[in-house]
């Protein structure tokens, strides 16, 4: 009973302690609301190129693990077509592109987030045949009456048909095998291609190669034969998730990640 008539006591001589314990009250609330708000769901939007289709997949069960409020939705294509749907508005937060280009046309249109951008990946262009056609070894085999069809990406919008047409080029190869181009959309549809027999053999990455069972790799282009096949990659400056994305970005330069890239034969770029 003192105590209780202490404590009204105290309350009646100065009700402005009352006020300022209870405002201390509320204010231990803060951290616990912060965290809430820090956990709320974050949808991120990241495109990518084709050649990456698998290996990011892999990306995002462990990267849910560190970022449990995160869900990611991919949209694959070919560079050149990602870039120009970002040109035009579409709600992207990353952008992963198989080559410098397409990301320089945006950096020119300053379309990407200041200080996001940064070389991540590198691959590697082969020759690839279906896995029962043992009879081309070597990209000069291509001219042969062996070959009838030679598959390759569209050079001006798919990254891998760029480097293509440069190994094609260097080997002295690109008019003479005009009349036998197959040219795809991305270097999926090539791979698809070669796999189902529709080509007789097909330019890819190495990382294409290396994910299928029905073809071969007859060749391996030499590293001066084409520009540095690099993998760069930004947050747009329109995302509407800007730090989420930014952080989505870090990750991919982290051991984990690079754990997973190595397993489906991309290299890093350090």
């Amino acid at each position: 009973m003192k105590r209780k008539q202490a404590l009204t006591l105290i309350a009646w001589m100065f009700p402005a302690l009352v006020v300022t314990v209870g405002c201390n009250q509320a204010t231990t609330n803060t951290p616990s609301e912060t965290s809430t708000a820090q956990s709320e769901p974050v949808e991120l939007t990241v495109s990518a190129a084709a050649s990456l289709q698998d290996a990011m997949k892999a990306i995002e069960p462990v990267y849910k693990q560190e970022k449990p409020n995160v869900t990611i939705t991919y949209n694959f294509g070919s560079s050149g077509s990602l870039e120009q749907q970002i040109e035009q508005g579409a709600p992207v937060d990353v952008f992963l592109s198989a080559a410098p280009k397409w990301i320089d046309t945006l950096q020119q249109k300053d379309l990407l987030l200041e200080g996001t951008r940064q070389d991540l990946l590198k691959n590697s262009i082969v020759l690839i045949t279906p896995k029962d056609k043992t009879n081309i070894s070597d990209f000069q085999q291509l001219t042969t009456n062996q070959v009838n069809k030679v598959a390759i990406g569209e050079p001006e919008s798919v990254p891998a048909g760029q480097y293509a047409k440069e190994v094609l080029v260097y080997f002295k190869l690109f008019d003479p095998l005009q009349s036998k181009f197959v040219f795809a959309k991305d270097v999926r549809q090539v791979l698809s291609y070669v796999e189902t027999g529709n080509v007789d053999a097909g330019l890819v990455y190495g990382t294409d190669a290396k994910i299928s069972g029905k073809v071969q790799i007859a060749a391996t282009a030499p590293e001066d034969s084409h520009q540095p096949i690099i993998y760069p990659v930004a947050v747009i400056k329109d995302s509407k998730n800007p730090e989420p994305a930014q952080e989505f970005v870090q990750f991919l330069s982290t051991d984990t990640a690079k754990a997973v890239f190595e397993e489906y034969d991309f290299g890093m770029v350090e």
